[in-house]
Protein backbone atom coordinates (compact mmCIF):
# COMPACT_ATOMS: atom_id res chain seq x y z
CA UNK A 1 0.00 0.00 0.00
CA UNK A 2 1.17 3.52 -0.79
CA UNK A 3 -0.38 6.84 0.18
CA UNK A 4 0.63 10.18 -1.25
CA UNK A 5 0.45 13.90 -0.73
CA UNK A 6 1.53 16.88 -2.81
CA UNK A 7 3.08 20.16 -1.70
CA UNK A 8 3.21 23.21 -3.93
CA UNK A 9 5.29 26.18 -2.79
CA UNK A 10 5.50 29.60 -4.47
CA UNK A 11 8.02 32.28 -3.57
CA UNK A 12 10.75 32.65 -1.00
CA UNK A 13 10.94 30.71 2.24
CA UNK A 14 9.78 33.61 4.40
CA UNK A 15 7.37 35.49 2.14
CA UNK A 16 6.15 32.60 0.01
CA UNK A 17 3.08 30.44 0.50
CA UNK A 18 2.19 26.90 -0.27
CA UNK A 19 -0.58 24.39 -0.13
CA UNK A 20 -0.83 20.70 0.62
CA UNK A 21 -3.19 18.15 -0.85
CA UNK A 22 -3.59 14.50 0.03
CA UNK A 23 -4.70 11.50 -1.97
CA UNK A 24 -7.83 11.18 0.19
CA UNK A 25 -8.57 14.91 -0.29
CA UNK A 26 -8.82 15.37 3.49
CA UNK A 27 -6.25 18.06 2.84
CA UNK A 28 -7.24 19.84 -0.33
CA UNK A 29 -5.03 22.80 -1.11
CA UNK A 30 -4.59 23.41 2.63
CA UNK A 31 -2.54 26.55 3.12
CA UNK A 32 0.85 26.61 4.83
CA UNK A 33 3.47 29.33 5.13
CA UNK A 34 6.38 30.62 7.17
CA UNK A 35 3.89 32.17 9.60
CA UNK A 36 1.85 28.97 10.02
CA UNK A 37 5.06 27.11 10.74
CA UNK A 38 7.11 29.50 12.84
CA UNK A 39 4.51 31.94 14.20
CA UNK A 40 0.76 31.81 14.75
CA UNK A 41 -0.38 32.18 11.15
CA UNK A 42 -3.42 30.49 9.66
CA UNK A 43 -2.75 27.14 8.04
CA UNK A 44 -0.96 23.93 8.85
CA UNK A 45 2.71 22.97 8.97
CA UNK A 46 4.83 19.82 8.65
CA UNK A 47 5.31 19.41 12.42
CA UNK A 48 1.57 19.59 13.10
CA UNK A 49 0.96 16.95 10.44
CA UNK A 50 3.71 14.76 11.93
CA UNK A 51 2.07 15.12 15.36
CA UNK A 52 -1.34 14.15 13.97
CA UNK A 53 0.16 11.14 12.19
CA UNK A 54 1.98 9.95 15.31
CA UNK A 55 -1.02 10.44 17.62
CA UNK A 56 -3.37 8.65 15.24
CA UNK A 57 -1.03 5.77 14.50
CA UNK A 58 -0.15 5.25 18.16
CA UNK A 59 -3.84 5.23 19.20
CA UNK A 60 -4.73 2.69 16.53
CA UNK A 61 -1.72 0.47 17.33
CA UNK A 62 -2.58 0.58 21.04
CA UNK A 63 -6.14 -0.46 20.23
CA UNK A 64 -4.78 -3.49 18.35
CA UNK A 65 -2.35 -4.35 21.17
CA UNK A 66 -5.14 -4.12 23.72
CA UNK A 67 -7.43 -6.24 21.55
CA UNK A 68 -4.79 -8.97 21.31
CA UNK A 69 -4.64 -8.96 25.13
CA UNK A 70 -8.43 -9.29 25.40
CA UNK A 71 -9.31 -5.64 26.10
CA UNK A 72 -11.39 -3.15 24.16
CA UNK A 73 -10.73 0.48 25.02
CA UNK A 74 -13.71 2.71 25.66
CA UNK A 75 -11.61 5.71 24.69
CA UNK A 76 -7.99 6.51 23.93
CA UNK A 77 -7.07 10.18 23.79
CA UNK A 78 -3.58 10.89 22.54
CA UNK A 79 -1.87 14.25 22.29
CA UNK A 80 1.40 14.46 20.43
CA UNK A 81 3.85 17.36 20.53
CA UNK A 82 6.60 17.54 17.93
CA UNK A 83 9.57 19.69 18.93
CA UNK A 84 11.41 21.75 16.31
CA UNK A 85 14.58 23.34 17.69
CA UNK A 86 17.16 25.23 15.66
CA UNK A 87 15.79 23.82 12.41
CA UNK A 88 15.86 20.21 13.64
CA UNK A 89 12.95 18.02 14.71
CA UNK A 90 14.24 16.73 18.02
CA UNK A 91 11.38 14.90 19.73
CA UNK A 92 7.87 13.53 19.58
CA UNK A 93 6.11 13.48 22.94
CA UNK A 94 2.93 11.41 23.32
CA UNK A 95 0.44 11.99 26.14
CA UNK A 96 -2.18 9.26 26.49
CA UNK A 97 -5.40 9.32 28.51
CA UNK A 98 -7.25 6.01 28.31
CA UNK A 99 -10.49 4.50 29.54
CA UNK A 100 -10.30 0.68 29.46
CA UNK A 101 -12.49 -1.57 31.59
CA UNK A 102 -10.91 -4.46 33.49
CA UNK A 103 -7.25 -3.76 32.76
CA UNK A 104 -4.57 -3.54 35.45
CA UNK A 105 -2.08 -0.69 35.61
CA UNK A 106 0.75 -3.09 34.73
CA UNK A 107 -1.12 -4.49 31.71
CA UNK A 108 -1.99 -0.98 30.56
CA UNK A 109 1.59 0.29 30.87
CA UNK A 110 2.94 -2.76 29.02
CA UNK A 111 0.44 -2.32 26.18
CA UNK A 112 1.20 1.40 25.91
CA UNK A 113 4.96 0.73 25.82
CA UNK A 114 4.52 -1.91 23.13
CA UNK A 115 2.39 0.44 21.00
CA UNK A 116 4.89 3.29 21.40
CA UNK A 117 7.75 1.06 20.25
CA UNK A 118 5.92 -0.62 17.40
CA UNK A 119 3.47 1.75 15.76
CA UNK A 120 4.60 2.29 12.16
CA UNK A 121 5.02 6.05 12.60
CA UNK A 122 7.25 5.59 15.66
CA UNK A 123 9.42 3.29 13.59
CA UNK A 124 9.47 5.69 10.62
CA UNK A 125 10.71 8.69 12.55
CA UNK A 126 14.25 7.26 12.40
CA UNK A 127 14.39 6.47 8.72
CA UNK A 128 16.32 6.52 5.48
CA UNK A 129 15.23 9.31 3.17
CA UNK A 130 15.45 8.94 -0.58
CA UNK A 131 14.81 11.48 -3.32
CA UNK A 132 14.00 11.47 -7.00
CA UNK A 133 14.37 15.06 -8.21
CA UNK A 134 13.38 16.34 -11.64
CA UNK A 135 13.74 19.91 -12.86
CA UNK A 136 11.26 21.03 -15.49
CA UNK A 137 11.17 24.27 -17.40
Amino acid sequence: MKRNATAIWNGSGKEGTGHLSTQSTVLNQTQYSFNSRFAEGVGTNPEELMAAAHAGCFAMKLSFVLGAAGFTPDQLEVNCAISLEDGVITASHLVLTAKISGISEAQFQAAASEAKANCPVSKAYNMTISLDAKLIA
